[in-house]
């Protein structure tokens, strides 16, 4: 039986981590997550997912704020896993427990690397416009996500999709995909490849001034960036000197000469923006500053009261 140090924190993590303590030859004899933080307007301390799943099977538990130089460090490296598993973990490791297991360290990787390394690889996805992503599963170096490739299995990115449903979607591919290439490691009968450097390209974490919808942009543009941004951390823009969030959004073919960030259509049902090249965005999917998520349709009935064809969003 083959002994597992498996190191993860969001959602995406959880049906991995599952599927390792489910495998008869595996044994997951610790898991590494982020500490417990304070989540919401209330900010009550909540552990990570990856957490809660390894409590229910008792499975001892490390969250090093920084696991570099850490008590917890040697605690891991003490148990003398055979590999370890990253996915989604959200921090570095040191080299030290990266050269440490017999089969070393790989990461389950949400993108077909070499492209989109970093923290943030199904927003661009997504924003980027992409028809196409997946999941790779590579050992891991001190340099992010620049380790040998060892398999990578791809998807379709559906007209529909956004951070949301590729996160539950690519989890369960990185599950299969991990599940069907463990045993090629354990051989040896795999044959890792090097990353093609000229193809690199990466993905950072989405700042606060990105989350900001540029009205300069063409439609299809903005649309993209709305979908790579639902459900977390969010697209918005400024209506009135107020925050107004954007969750779903599609172009509509039609033409306009407003300037960007006007209102050039407003009934009961139906909302449209000006954007950029004369392109115009019809808003689906709203958060009015202090309002609950809700459909343009639920809005709209209370909005056309004070608003009117022709304002502009900031």
């Amino acid at each position: 039986m083959y002994k597992i140090v498996f190191m993860g924190t969001p959602e995406f993590s959880v049906p991995i981590l599952e599927a390792l303590i489910q495998e008869e030859d595996y044994e997951v004899i610790g898991v590494v997550t982020q500490p417990d933080r304070k989540v919401g307007r209330k900010k009550v301390m909540t552990p990570p997912p990856v957490k809660k799943k390894a409590r229910e099977h008792d499975i001892a538990v490390f969250q090093p704020e920084k696991l570099s130089g850490s008590e917890e460090l040697d605690q891991i490296l003490a148990l003398d896993p055979d590999i370890i598993v990253t996915a989604a973990y959200g921090q570095y490791v040191p080299t030290k427990m990266l050269k440490a297991p017999k089969y070393k360290a790989i990461n389950v990787h949400a993108s077909l690397l070499p492209k989109y390394r970093g923290a943030a690889p199904i927003h661009y996805a997504l924003i980027n416009g992409d028809n196409e992503t997946g999941v790779t599963i590579m050992y891991m170096e001190k340099e992010m996500d620049a380790g040998d490739i060892i398999s990578q299995r791809s998807l379709t990115i559906e007209p529909e999709d956004t951070v949301g449903t590729l996160f539950d979607k690519l989890s369960l591919v990185g599950r299969d995909l991990l599940l069907d290439t463990l045993p090629d490691i354990f051989s040896g009968t795999h044959t890792p490849e090097k990353q093609d450097l000229a193809e690199v390209t990466f993905s950072p974490m989405i700042s606060r001034e990105e989350e900001k919808i540029d009205w300069e942009k063409r439609a299809e543009t903005i649309a993209y960036k709305v979908r790579g941004m639902n459900p977390f951390p969010g697209a918005y823009a400024l209506l009135n000197g107020q925050r107004f969030k954007i969750w779903l959004a599609e172009a509509v073919d039609r033409s306009s000469d407003k300037a960007p960030g006007t209102i050039v259509r407003l009934t009961k049902d139906e909302m449209q923006v000006q954007c950029g090249e004369q392109t115009v965005l019809s808003l689906k999917e709203v958060q009015p500053f202090g309002k609950p998520k809700m459909t343009i349709e639920d809005y709209l009935p209370g909005a056309v009261n004070h608003l009117e064809e022709g304002e502009r969003f900031e």
